[in-house]
């Protein structure tokens, strides 16, 4: 059988795989592109995007739940099979249009997962096929839970596409996609129980926030178990029952549905990597700051999979450019990690940026730490807000703020705010002469520097 070649294959076809594709074919290189899925990545298809669009439906409800009796009767009642009607007007149309740009730019399309069979072969759709460089870009999945009957365990897609909302739901692993999820279906009706192995959920983010927003939750009708290990999961008749361990003792739970959110790792088991001396970790494909292979020279990768991303589509996107760059040019341009804001899509919403407490403190001689709980100002008492709080670190000699934590209803966005006050490098007094609508969350920023804690 002959052997097909290009000069690049990508494995990946999300915003990073997009994205070096393009400036390769742009460059007049011979380019193809690979998926086991459907085409257009995780984010668009089976992830942020399609999440925002449910999350809205939870935020109306829990909106209206917090004005009730403030010119509220009622919560509104939500038309679920309306809402994933809605949802996939966005998603159905991604698969095709993505395939249909990328092949009317040249790129050839396959439709199958690679596996590398030598430094410069892979074998796919059961043909041999060559290239100059590849790029790995194929994100992120869940991470297996070993655990008996775990074939029973569904994951964020299955949330995403659920027919109508459960009676009872079991979630193990309170990271942002658990709690978000455990959110928006306690808000709908959902009876809701987090397993999480540790004593604490969100452990990236601000523990001083992540207390005030596990209450609201708790608050929500989300039942908490923590330092609490699963066992096993069997099916009964119309339930789900989860065996686990906690204090020492063995007990079981039942739930209509079981969810894995404990977390993802790099997509990389099914690629056999070791035929290529691709090396990787936990991390993912271990890459310089070219988003080169270190160990084959003629691989990049980026995007979730790359050892030097976090999983934010943002950085898709750049490294993506930079692997792609990098291909066209030889390795002329370095990845260097931006000031990246997350969000955790939760109501309220926490969000942060830059460096925790402890890394700044850690860095800094000294730092200055403004922190409050906020639920009695204007912006959280017009909204009857369940919580309302904030901690931002200053490094005390340069007067600029160097990590931010916010938690409240427009965290997602006043977020941003600081980031760009951050990148620009302000001070606390060039900040607070900003001038901003006023009464906004936004406005808030500047009274929340005037006080030190």
């Amino acid at each position: 059988m002959e052997t097909k070649h290009y000069n690049v294959f990508v494995i990946g076809s999300g915003i990073a795989g997009q994205t070096a594709a393009k400036a390769c074919i742009a460059a007049g290189l011979t380019v193809a592109i690979s998926d086991k899925r459907e085409y257009g990545g995780t984010c668009a298809t089976r992830g942020c995007d399609p999440k925002k669009i449910l999350m809205q439906f939870a935020d109306l409800v829990q909106h209206s739940n917090q004005l009730k009796g403030f010119g509220i009767k009622k919560s509104p009642k939500i038309n679920w099979k309306a809402v994933q009607k809605f949802k996939t007007s966005f998603t159905k149309p991604v698969p095709s249009s993505t395939e249909n740009n990328l092949t009317d730019l040249g790129i050839d399309l396959y439709h199958q997962s690679p596996k590398f069979i030598s430094k410069n072969e892979i074998t796919v759709e059961g043909k041999t096929i060559s290239a100059d460089k590849f790029v790995i870009a194929t994100g992120y999945v869940p991470r297996p839970l070993e655990l008996k009957g775990s074939d029973l365990l569904k994951t964020s897609d299955d949330i995403l596409n659920l027919k109508k909302i459960p009676k009872s739901a079991i979630f193990i692993g309170s990271g942002y996609v658990g709690m978000e999820f455990c959110y928006m279906l306690s808000t709908l009706g959902c009876d809701v129980t987090m397993i999480e192995v540790g004593d604490s959920p969100l452990t990236q983010f601000d523990s001083f926030l992540v207390e005030k927003l596990t209450k609201v939750l708790e608050k929500n009708g989300v039942k908490f178990m923590f330092n609490t290990t699963p066992i096993s999961i069997e099916k009964l008749k119309k339930n789900l029952k989860l065996t686990y361990e906690k204090g020492g003792k063995t007990k079981t739970i039942k739930a209509r549905k079981i969810f894995n959110t404990a977390g993802r790792v790099p997509a990389v088991e099914k690629l056999d990597l070791e035929n290529a001396d691709i090396k990787a970790d936990e991390s993912g494909v271990l890459v310089n700051d070219f988003m080169q292979s270190i160990s084959n020279e003629n691989v990049y990768a980026c995007g979730d999979v790359s050892s030097k991303s976090l999983p934010l589509t943002p950085l898709s996107g750049l490294q993506g450019y930079i692997a792609g760059h990098n291909i066209i040019n030889g390795n002329s341009k370095e990845f260097e990690n931006p000031l990246v804001p997350s969000v955790v899509f939760t109501k309220p919403q926490l969000a942060s940026v830059g460096y925790s407490e402890e890394e700044a403190k850690s860095r800094y001689k000294n730092v200055i730490v403004y922190k409050g709980d906020t639920s009695d100002w204007y912006s959280s008492k017009k909204e009857n807000a369940d919580a309302y709080a904030y901690k931002i670190i200053v490094n005390e000699r340069t007067q600029k703020i160097v990590g931010a934590n916010l938690l409240s209803s427009q965290a997602n966005e006043t977020i941003n705010i600081l980031t760009l006050a951050m990148n620009e490098g302000l001070t606390i007094r060039d900040f607070k002469k900003q001038i901003f609508t006023y009464p906004s969350y936004t406005n808030d920023l500047k009274s929340m520097l005037k006080d030190e804690d």
